[in-house]
């Protein structure tokens, strides 16, 4: 229902200069989960893809280091000669800040939705469901390791959405360390609604509309600033 009665605003979003954007679903589904977003990316002028792979299971889809969503990505950049611009919603959001670490020349810009990139990967509701289906062990070494290392700041800007409301990611673990190319962004939402809600909808379009060499962090817009908490906004 807010979608629709707030879909004047989606027309107010900012419009793209048609570079390539990558859009990851999250746990467990597959690129369904995120189709009205990316209808709404090609609308606003981006040449929005999926990323077809099938369902996110995380390693066994992507592959162990990532080398086959690496190799999405080199594809989109060849194919446009412009670097790609990466929307990661919940576990998509975690791949997509790894991959980006591996090719920086190649990534534009990293907007993660609900992603518990950093912290306690133990800290979501969901832990028995993802060891089940992925293979991957919370307590392992490994994911202790890589979930340590994610809150570190990106090469390229990156924009990470997280919402007190969430329900399944602890919001805490869906924030990083911030500087002049990194933000966190704090909007009302469930975990399932982050994809078609509103407001996050408006805010990638606005994200991923600034120069490719003159990012700038996001300011709520005076006329809509009742779609964001005040705070964790513009700090």
């Amino acid at each position: 229902m807010a979608l629709f009665t707030l879909a004047p605003v989606l027309a107010l979003a900012p419009r793209g200069d048609g570079h390539s954007v990558l859009v990851l679903p999250g746990f467990a589904t597959n690129d369904h989960s995120t189709g009205l977003l990316r209808m709404f990316l090609a609308q606003r002028g981006y040449d929005a893809r999926s990323w077809d792979l099938g369902w996110n299971l995380d390693h066994k889809t992507v592959g162990e280091q990532g080398e086959i969503i690496v190799r999405r990505i080199a594809a989109l950049w060849k194919e446009s000669g412009r670097k790609v611009s990466l929307v990661g919603w919940s576990l998509g959001g975690v791949i997509a800040r790894e991959a980006a670490r591996r090719m920086p020349g190649k990534v534009r810009n990293v907007i993660t939705l609900g992603s518990p990139f950093a912290g306690d990967p133990s800290a979501n509701a969901i832990r028995g469901l993802y060891e089940y289906l992925s293979g991957n062990i919370i307590d392992s070494p490994a994911t202790r390791e890589r979930f340590a290392n994610g809150r570190q700041t990106l090469p390229m800007p990156s924009t990470a959405v997280f919402s007190r409301t969430d329900g399944i990611a602890a919001w805490q673990n869906c924030i990083g360390e911030e500087n002049a190319i990194s933000e966190n962004i704090e909007v009302v939402s469930s975990h399932f609604g982050l994809v078609v809600n509103p407001a996050v909808l408006h805010l990638v379009a606005d994200r991923l509309a600034q120069p490719e060499n003159a990012w700038r962090r996001f300011v709520r817009p005076r006329a809509l600033a009742f779609l964001y908490p005040e705070r964790h906004s513009e700090g």
